[in-house]
């Protein structure tokens, strides 16, 4: 059995949101993206502002089905509409990753030994190979 990703679709009435989004990034989302751009993290690959469903989240791994969010300003007294659109997402298969804005700003070494030790206790395990396999019919 080949391991697929779910692909989850968005609402392309985002995409232009999630463009401007990118161009005008808090300072602790573009020090966490230096951290997460070119697969740096692992080899995974990492999009920021991505459209998921009817939302934009921070950060988002497809091959993870894992979203990182960084609560900062933006969040304050919107934590009713953070928690249930967390919760609409995860119902979609998506995981959540939530760090506070200070905390990427002062300690990003940390941040990292918690995505990476998530990465680790949760990444896909891939399919066995049929390699070396000598009958084709199995």
């Amino acid at each position: 059995m080949v391991y697929r990703r779910k692909i989850i679709p968005y609402n392309p009435e985002l995409k232009e949101l999630a463009k401007e989004l990118r161009k005008n990034m808090t300072l602790s989302e573009v020090l966490l993206w230096n951290e997460l751009k070119q697969k740096k993290i692992l080899g995974y690959d990492f999009d920021r502002q991505r459209p998921i469903g009817n939302f934009i989240v921070d950060f988002y791994c497809k091959e993870l089905s894992l979203a990182i969010e960084i609560d900062g300003k933006s969040h304050i007294y919107r934590y009713d509409y953070d928690d249930e659109r967390q919760r609409v997402l995860e119902k979609s298969g998506v995981k959540f990753l939530r760090f506070e804005d200070i905390e990427v700003k002062k300690n990003m070494i940390n941040i990292l030994r918690v995505l990476e030790d998530w990465i680790e206790k949760n990444k896909p395990t891939p399919s066995p190979s049929r390699e070396g396999n000598l009958n084709p019919r199995q």
